[in-house]
């Protein structure tokens, strides 16, 4: 059985457990630029980019990997949140791209198959720090910075990397612009097209307000309406807030999509001072409170979280059933800003 069919096979039995927030690890380390530089030929101050740790300090990669295993994460994602060319292009480091991805791909790959449990590899595709949907003129509406075309390029180098360093998913994650997201989708698919195999793909939206919608616009059932033509085998919502704000807008998403539903919250709303204070066992509480409503089938963390918070949020949903996918639904689903429904 390949990667998928493992995946849902499991998760019809339990719900899974994903990792936390690399971020959150790595700024207790406190590196300074040359940690992060590494000897590396960049002239830019790098610190902030954690992609490149991959590469110079690949052993706080590892280990931060390991601890979340350690605490029960089952799938793994990458350190590559920002490891594409347009995020790298900020630190003049567009040309370790492929380097950075296949490293983190490896790291985590070994850590995955390390004592013979069973882990699978998400490489992780962050949102980048461009926007297809929007200008960022607002004197010139119509302006862009980039295209369509170049995005779904800049994606594509990272997933072949990923690929080549034996993740088993690619993780589409942080979505707060859905034109960027149907770009990395596109660049997956060609990518499948070209191994000549399937590339199974989790795809994640992140909320800008309490109205449950993303930066484009789109409400979480909007949002599934534009991208379930891709089947990916996890749809969810990531980052956003705490698992508290997340909930009802959980809720409606789990009603409507008819593959597993993965979410991973932050450690709460931050403080005045972007930090995150909310305990281990009050995330795992809140968690359990999804689990229980059968609303989730993966379950994880995002900015703030430890792994701490991962085994707790693990220990909270141990005995809990797994969400229930729905049918399929007749009809077609086309989507705005907000779904419609024409009746088959």
């Amino acid at each position: 059985m390949n990667a998928a069919g493992t995946l849902r096979a499991e998760a019809a039995k339990r719900i899974l457990i994903k990792d936390g927030a690399y971020g959150t690890l790595i700024q207790q380390h406190r590196l300074k630029s040359e940690d992060y530089c590494g000897g590396l030929d960049l002239v830019k101050d790098q610190r902030g980019n954690n992609d490149l740790l991959n590469l110079t300090k690949p052993e706080i990669v590892r280990s931060i990997c390991e601890s979340f295993a350690d605490a029960g994460a089952e799938i793994l994602a990458t350190n590559t949140f920002n490891a594409n060319a347009i995020s790298q292009s900020d630190y003049g480091a567009e040309s370790f791209v492929r380097d950075i991805n296949l490293a983190a791909a490896r790291i985590t790959r070994e850590i995955a198959d390390r004592d013979g449990r069973k882990r699978w590899v998400a490489g992780a595709l962050g949102p980048t720090n461009k926007t297809l949907s929007l200008s960022p003129n607002v004197n010139d509406p119509a302006f862009r910075e980039v295209d369509f075309d170049a995005v779904k390029a800049v994606y594509r180098d990272q997933v072949d990397a990923l690929v080549e360093g034996g993740v088993d998913f690619i993780l589409i994650e942080t979505i707060f612009d859905t034109l960027n997201a149907k770009a990395a989708i596109m660049a997956a698919l060609e990518a499948a097209q070209a191994l000549g195999r399937a590339l199974p793909l989790m795809i994640s939206m992140t909320l800008t307000d309490l109205s449950g919608r993303n930066l484009s616009g789109h409400t979480v059932e909007a949002f599934w309406a534009s991208v379930r033509h891709a089947r990916p085998i996890t749809i969810g919502l990531n980052c956003s807030f705490g698992a508290a704000q997340l909930r009802p807008h959980l809720s409606a998403l789990a009603a409507t999509a008819d593959t597993l539903v993965m979410a991973y919250p932050n450690a709460g709303l931050p403080n005045e001072l972007g930090e995150y204070d909310e305990a281990a066992g009050e995330t795992a509480a809140q968690v359990r409170e999804w689990a229980e409503s059968g609303l989730v089938n993966i379950v994880g963390g995002c900015c703030g979280t430890t792994p701490s918070h991962i085994a707790a949020i693990a220990g909270a949903v141990r005995d809990c059933t797994p969400r229930t996918v729905p049918a399929v639904r007749s009809g077609t689903l086309l989507a705005g800003l907000e779904p419609m429904v024409i009746a088959a």
